[in-house]
């Protein structure tokens, strides 16, 4: 196969109120995941220039099984993080920076300002 799994359709919408059909899963070491350009999350228009709009589920499962060795998809990039399994890191991780990484230094900034501002007035 292509190493990718999807999920949506007419008869599964994955998104309220949109047939679209989105990868779910990209799976290690398969085509998706060698050629790097495909993520989990993007939402694929056409296949080899053949629309997927309003196709059920198993339609264009069926396409992407008779897509053949050179596969052309046109895609629709995820501008925000789905909730629910698209994207899911699985590890407990957002993947975006802690937030004692930014509370932290902060902190420790308005920290040192009030005891620079005390330590001025004491002077005066």
């Amino acid at each position: 196969g292509l190493g990718f799994n999807i999920v949506g359709g007419t008869d599964q919408q994955y998104i309220y109120n949109d047939n679209g059909i989105y990868v779910s899963r990209i799976k290690k070491d398969g085509a998706a995941y060698l050629d790097g350009r495909l993520q989990e999350g993007d939402k694929i228009l056409a296949v080899n220039g053949r629309n997927l709009k309003d196709l059920r589920h198993k339609d264009a499962v069926e396409l992407f099984r008779n897509a053949g060795s050179n596969v052309s998809l046109k895609i629709q990039r995820r501008l925000q993080p789905q909730n629910g399994p698209v994207g899911h890191q699985g590890d407990g991780e957002s993947g975006g920076l802690p937030l004692a990484a930014v509370l932290v230094p902060g902190l420790a900034l308005a920290v040192a300002a009030v005891w620079i501002l005390l330590r001025y007035r004491q002077r005066m």
